[in-house]
């Protein structure tokens, strides 16, 4: 049953009077009665304004969902984000969002004992609301599914042998990424992915026959991932895919080693210049997310880090608290394959993560540095937070780089355009980004005008003029 609750604000006098007459009768309904559909709710107003005049009349309607067969499950599963350090009134309103799937589960007559992840997914799906914000009812939904699983309620779907077989092959496969190729775990979940995604593609549900892929399979999947509406702009698809056929053919789980019939990643050289912002625009961009009420603490130290010190976006998600060395000033950095390096913190940064420390980093147990803002203040999943912080303030404050923003390393080429401007050596700047190839700093050659206008060669015209 549904229960409609219209609140009505009024002036204090006529809620007195109101309520007077009310109350008695309320009180004296008999059970027998039907219950009432409609509950009013009368609030006063307060008065506002120099001649304390009344406030306006002003109605809402809620909608509130009796209990469902999932409520006697629901003071557990609560139980367990109060744990995880959720709000209180987070938590409420998560019990009025699984009333919803409780209604659904009735409509469709599925017991709690029925209940499956993918069943409640499709349920949430049909019971969201309108407007959620960013929770979903569906996400949920499998949550709710497994701690029915995880409390005996429900059973676990048992997988097909197709399913089992994918599972083992995939878990071999993560164990030779770990210990043969030593990549780093997100690598190896996006390997994984690609792995996953093209056994889909090729076999779907049925059981995988790894000895009849040919190379045909191989490209067919690169052209499907091609065909999309906005194809990859990288080599990662193809190097992922390789990796997964060498695994393969070491295994000898195939005739052949079909990572060589892999097509090329077409990876034109960029002739334009770093993507990068003045130095007057890195401070406006810092100055906003510091004054920014929304996380601004988090969020102004690590983008400082990035400006000062050129650390990469992953770089920034992967620091502990125990990679900094207050006593020495140092910070540890862990970055591509696996390299560990220190660089120095600034009295500036230090006192942006003093800051964030003491203030707004919430509870939890995880040693992570940067965590969610919401509980239960967990590790970011990649750095797409990152990209959506910077891409926010350069909305904000209208700075533009010199070409199309792509990414949060424009802060980085911003600090090797700096050092470059300030006179600084491609072999300097190379050691600030920690660098291992020169190649990879040579890009910040073109920024050096004073460097290239010492050995670019006189344009030769007629007359030998110059």
């Amino acid at each position: 049953m549904e229960w409609h609750r219209a609140v009505v604000l009024l002036d204090q006098r006529l809620y007195g009077c109101i309520a007077g007459m009310l109350g008695p009768l309320l009180l004296h309904t008999r059970p027998e009665y039907p219950k009432p559909k409609l509950l009013i709710i009368l609030q006063s107003g307060r008065r506002q304004g120099p001649d304390r005049a009344p406030t306006l009349w002003s109605t809402k309607t809620m909608t509130k969902i009796t209990d469902t067969c999932i409520e006697p499950y629901l003071d557990s599963f609560m139980r367990s984000f109060a744990a995880a350090n959720y709000k209180p009134e987070t938590i409420r309103g998560y019990r009025n969002l699984f009333r919803r799937l409780g209604l659904a589960m009735e409509e469709a007559s599925v017991a709690p004992s029925a209940l499956t992840p993918d069943l409640a997914e499709k349920l949430g799906r049909m019971a969201e609301p309108e407007s959620t914000g960013t929770i979903r009812l569906y996400s949920l939904g499998r949550k709710f599914a497994a701690h029915l699983i995880e409390i005996g309620v429900a059973r676990p779907v048992a997988p097909t042998p197709a399913e089992v077989v994918r599972g083992e092959l995939l878990a071999d496969f993560e164990i030779y990424l770990t210990k043969q190729r030593g990549l780093s775990p997100r690598s190896i979940y996006h390997t994984l992915r690609f792995a996953d995604r093209f056994m889909d593609h090729r076999f779907g549900a049925d059981m995988i026959d790894l000895t009849g892929l040919r190379p045909v399979d191989a490209v067919g999947f690169v052209q499907h991932l091609l065909s999309r509406g906005r194809p990859y702009r990288d080599k990662s698809a193809v190097t992922h895919l390789r990796t997964f056929f060498q695994y393969l053919f070491a295994r000898g789980m195939t005739a052949t080693n079909l990572a060589l019939s892999v097509p090329r990643a077409a990876m034109a050289r960029d002739k334009r210049l770093p993507r990068h912002l003045s130095s007057s625009g890195v401070e406006a961009v810092l100055d906003w997310v510091r004054r920014n009420p929304r996380h601004g603490v988090r969020d102004y130290a690590m983008l400082l880090i990035m400006a000062r010190l050129g650390l990469r976006a992953p770089e920034i998600i992967r620091i502990e608290l125990g990679d900094i060395d207050w006593r020495s000033g140092e910070l540890m950095v862990r970055g591509k394959g696996k390299l560990h390096d220190r660089v120095p913190i600034t009295a500036e940064v230090g006192e942006a993560l003093s800051r964030y420390l003491r203030e707004e980093r919430g509870p939890t147990d995880c040693r992570a540095l940067f965590v969610t803002q919401r509980a239960p203040h967990r590790p970011f999943k990649d750095s797409q937070i990152v990209n959506a912080i910077i891409k926010d303030a350069l909305d904000a404050t209208g700075q533009k780089p010199a070409t199309p923003y792509v990414g949060s390393h424009v802060l980085r080429h911003s600090l090797a355009t700096q050092l470059i401007n300030r006179g600084a050596s491609l072999d300097e700047v190379g050691d600030m980004l920690r660098h291992r190839s020169r190649s990879s700093t040579m890009i910040y050659a073109r920024l050096d005008i004073e460097g290239l206008r010492s050995i670019a060669q006189p344009w030769p015209v007629t007359g030998g003029a110059q």
